[in-house]
């Protein structure tokens, strides 16, 4: 089966987990790091299937995907690693080896340089095709006011799909 096909097969389980949360992981300049995203979006452009992630300037995760061209998205199946998913958003990479202090399990991906979650269900790797601040001028007030009071915005990064696979069977 194609890399697309899995991809669009897979959005509903893709869109119905991601609000529950999902492990963003990168590495760059040999350290690694996982973070827990709950927004993203999926789609086709530019003939390719592409998953969009968002991470905030002040995240560890950042300065990583700054300087990598790839990086990978872990969705645990349905309640699987629930309480890793709330430890990893809330400590910094920064301060800690996130994947030793907090034994999350790991396996290298297979199509990109990096980790990805072993045995936690959907995979998608992906390499960096485009990435375009947030600006804050064209933002809807509301959402401004609810969710960037503190002014510390989004970059977003429009990743293809390189490979989507199920690594929990």
């Amino acid at each position: 089966m194609s890399i697309r096909q899995v991809f669009f097969d897979s959005a509903t389980e893709l869109l119905t987990q991601l609000p529950k949360g999902a492990f963003l992981s990168v590495q760059a300049n040999g350290l690694a790091n996982t973070m827990t995203i709950g927004w993203g979006l999926m789609g086709f452009m530019w003939r390719k299937p592409i998953l969009m992630v968002m991470v905030r300037y002040s995240r560890y995760t950042f300065e990583l995907m700054e300087a990598a061209d790839t990086f990978t998205v872990s969705l645990p199946r349905a309640g699987k690693y629930k309480e890793l998913l709330a430890q990893a958003g809330t400590l910094s990479g920064r301060d800690m080896d996130k994947f030793k202090e907090l034994n999350i399990p790991v396996a290298q991906a297979q199509t990109v340089e990096g980790p990805v979650i072993d045995n936690c269900g959907l995979i998608l790797e992906c390499r960096t095709l485009y990435k375009q601040a947030l600006n804050p001028d064209d933002l809807d007030s509301e959402i401004r006011a609810s969710f960037y009071a503190d002014e510390d915005y989004h970059m977003l990064y429009f990743g293809e799909v390189l490979a989507c696979y199920y690594n929990d069977k």
